[in-house]
């Protein structure tokens, strides 16, 4: 009986992995970035095409249950010739569908590509200037090439690998990553990872109003922030994400992305520096989550000396762009009620060259928590980070149903570094997620200390959090380091040491006695054959 074949387990890193392989062998394939750029357009292709064949699969449902034959001449020809979505679908034309392409011929196909992302391009606003021109056709791979990566790109499918993931995101995460190996820290980029996204965004509550990063990558979290608002109010049309982001072939993905989730978004004219080009200069928001470049070293220009960003603190250090994020972000929060979640490296918490800005952040009250994450959440770097909170109300009131306190000269401090419990399997190097409960419950600790009824001067856990006041914060100059706040348990301390010296003695002298039995054993086996033993 002949063997039955092993059906193929779709994985969507092998399959990017063979696409990356074709393209390293292929003639005309560019550079790291060119060849990034070509898969992810055709990863955007095929999406849009896919969201487009199920809007088409879910009008004719629509339609049936209305008691009309979609397949008639006159029912097609009335709905399907120009259809209209409600969804935020786009109605592609033929010659950009997935369903046109996957059966171009392959001598043809680069042309078709560059077609479909030209009529796209025409018929949407919001895709205005997402494609480089020729993106195809300039580059020329080999029919055989071209075809064979656009059958594995076909494989990539939200039916096959989950509507509710970012997959466009996930694929530029793995680019990073490939990437990450010879890349400085200047040169890389981040994708944060689903998990911390949905920390922050379980922290912050950014369910309606406007949303804003500064430095915004792919679009994720503008992608898993909108998810959670679906999880938990339902409609996304509650929230408005404005974003920017400096490099070119970046800021046109973040558009593609978020026009395939149907994300109405204002990402700028441009793409460009958000300090020396804001493009939402005079505009403040509900919300802002980021994660910026760590320690982003080449930011600075003369022009911004004088900028309104920095008066009413001091101008931060050009050699390190932390604390220019910092007040870049409280700029853009709404005076009286914003607030923001954002990444930064460790090093922001007691940077010295920063100390005149720290201090007047925490006496103007605009600190509310400081957050320490586990290492290894990143797949680009391996380092610890601070999830650092600014609130523009800690004066307490209503706030997505739940009756605040006034915190007014308190931070909450939380140590989660010990929390790797979840290793992630399956990376080439070593990586950690944190899971649902353990989002739920970081989110539940900053909660509850926020709630009426909890007295911040005695709110605390050994080795997880603490509130703290500002007097004690000023008596450490200032410093945010954590370890001046938490109790750290000396776990030593809990031994009994009388009672475990005594087991030890209690194993040694059995030890010894083992030892003397063993010799008088062999001394005596020696003497029975004639041997003597000094």
């Amino acid at each position: 009986m002949a063997k039955k074949k092993k059906e193929e387990v779709l994985n969507l890193e092998a399959i990017l992995f063979k696409c990356r392989d074709i393209l390293r062998k292929a003639r005309n394939s560019g550079s790291f970035f060119e060849k990034r750029d070509l898969m992810l357009t055709l990863v955007f292709l095929r999406f849009i095409g896919e969201k487009f064949d199920d809007g088409v699969e879910s009008l004719k449902e629509k339609l049936k249950a209305q008691g009309l034959d979609p397949e008639s001449p006159e029912i097609q020809k009335a709905f399907f010739d120009d259809p209209s979505f409600t969804d935020g679908t786009y109605n592609l034309p033929m010659e950009a569908r997935w369903s046109t392409i996957i059966n171009t011929p392959a001598p043809k196909l680069n042309a078709a590509l560059d077609t479909a992302l030209k009529s796209i391009a025409a018929s949407s606003d919001q895709l205005k200037g997402c494609f480089v021109e020729g993106t195809f056709t300039t580059r020329n791979l080999g029919s055989v090439d071209i075809k064979k990566i656009v059958d594995e790109v076909d494989k990539i499918s939200h039916k096959k690998f989950g509507e509710e993931k970012d997959l466009i995101g996930r694929v530029y995460e793995y680019f990073l990553k490939e990437f990450a190996v010879n890349a400085t820290k200047e040169e890389g980029e981040y994708y944060t990872p689903h998990d911390v996204v949905q920390l922050i965004a379980a922290m912050i509550e950014p369910f309606d109003g406007t949303l804003y990063d500064p430095c915004c990558g792919s679009g994720g979290m503008f992608i898993q922030s909108t998810d959670l608002v679906r999880a938990k109010q339902g409609d996304i049309s509650r929230i408005n994400v404005y974003g920017q982001e400096k490099e070119a072939a970046t800021w046109r993905l973040a558009k593609m992305n978020l026009a395939l989730r149907g994300i109405s978004h204002h990402l700028g004219a441009i793409n460009d520096s958000s300090f020396t080009n804001d493009q939402h200069k005079g505009l403040y928001f509900d919300y802002i989550m980021a994660n910026p470049p760590f320690n982003l070293k080449v930011w600075w220009e003369d022009t911004l000396l004088k900028d309104a960003r920095w008066t009413d603190y001091a101008i931060p250090p050009a050699s390190n762009a932390n604390y220019a994020w910092i007040l870049h972000i409280l700029y853009h929060l709404k005076p009286l009620t914003g607030v923001a979640g954002f990444l930064l490296s460790n090093g922001a918490l007691a940077d010295s060259d920063a100390k005149e800005i720290r201090q007047k952040l925490i006496d103007n009250d605009k600190v509310e928590a400081i957050v320490i994450l586990p290492r290894d959440l990143f797949i680009t770097t391996d380092i610890s980070v601070t999830l650092w909170i600014l609130n523009q109300n800690k004066r307490g009131g209503d706030y997505h149903g739940r009756k605040l306190r006034n915190r007014a000269g308190e931070i909450l401090f939380m140590d989660l570094r010990s929390w790797r419990d979840n290793a992630v399997k399956g990376e080439q190097k070593k990586k950690v997620m944190l899971d649902g409960e353990q989002i739920q419950r970081a989110a539940d600790i900053y909660h509850h200390w926020q709630e009426e009824g909890t007295d911040g001067t005695d709110y605390a856990h050994p080795e997880l959090y603490r509130s703290v006041k500002k007097s004690e914060i000023a008596a450490n100059d200032y410093s945010l380091i954590l370890s001046n706040y938490i109790e750290f348990v000396d776990h030593d301390l809990e031994i009994d040491y009388q009672a475990e010296m005594a087991r030890i003695q209690t194993e040694m002298k059995a030890l010894l006695e083992r030892e003397k039995k063993s010799q008088q054993m062999l001394a005596a086996a020696f003497e029975g054959i004639g041997y003597g033993i000094e």
